[in-house]
């Protein structure tokens, strides 16, 4: 036996020895237990409480992964925008009756390539279509001036330019063209039409140049004895106010500034 298993067997034998030792549980027991056991319920209530609460708000308010978001109410929705002071800078409000934009300007632009479709301010209203269609029974109302490079009636479909009380008036610094390649083109007022050239002149090309309707002057050049033959050539007059009337043809001019057709105004 070596030396330090000597001493080693010598302190072994000299140690205390326990006949009834002791042993002390660890855990929780008694009331912290069932304390314990009581929250732990109490918070798995909880999450289902919350779980089934969520699904039932989910489900009312349509919140699905496929359909849009809806946002519904009995009177209105509105939505507005402050800026970093709080100040209110735009709003929209979507009522039963009207939907209202109140901003400095108000935009719609297309899908695709973002082209302004319509765009309005204080100062002016522009549509950025390449059509602007109105399928009103009434067509356009305008109550001040319309400044347009193009009016153009749909395929098959007539155009008219029409003022019920008051007067219609084309102007342009270059000219004003107004042409119909496969229809007629008339212009119609319940008073006067005036036709006027500052500078030049008033043509008017077409194979035939009728005007209806004017009045025949009395005027005849044969005896009052003899029979007077059917009038089929009449002369175009015109008395010095500028009205026009029609008289009978002869071997000379009949038209005379003392025709009653003149005198009557």
């Amino acid at each position: 036996m070596t030396r330090e298993q000597y001493i080693l067997a010598t302190q072994q034998n000299h140690l205390p020895r326990t006949e009834n030792p002791q042993f002390y549980p660890v855990g929780i027991y008694g009331w912290r237990k069932r304390c314990l056991y009581f929250f732990v319920l109490l918070l798995l209530v909880t999450a289902i409480v919350n779980l089934a609460m969520t699904i039932w708000i989910l489900k009312v308010m349509n919140f699905t992964v496929d359909s849009p978001l809806v946002l519904q109410s009995d009177r209105n929705v509105t939505l507005n925008a402050r800026n970093a002071q709080g100040q209110l800078t735009g709003q929209l409000t979507v009522g039963a009756d009207a939907v209202e934009a109140q901003c400095k300007k108000f935009e719609v632009r297309a899908s695709e390539g973002g082209k302004v479709l319509f765009s309005a301010n204080e100062e002016e209203i522009t549509i950025g279509a390449d059509r602007l269609k109105v399928t009103g029974t009434e067509g356009a109302v305008f109550g001040h001036s319309v400044e347009t490079p193009h009016i153009r009636a749909e395929p098959s479909q007539d155009l008219k330019l029409e003022s019920p009380t008051r007067s219609l008036i084309m102007e342009a610094p270059r000219g004003v063209q107004v042409s119909a390649d496969a229809g007629d083109f008339k212009a119609t007022c319940r008073k006067e039409l005036h036709l006027q050239s500052t500078e030049g002149e008033i043509f008017l090309n077409a194979d035939t140049i009728r005007l209806g309707n004017l009045p025949v002057g009395s005027f005849s050049a044969a005896p009052p004895s003899s029979p007077a033959p059917q009038q089929t050539v009449y002369e175009l007059c015109a008395c010095p106010n500028g009205k026009l009337y029609l008289s009978p043809a002869g071997t000379g001019s009949t038209c005379h500034s003392s025709s009653s057709i003149c005198l009557w105004h």
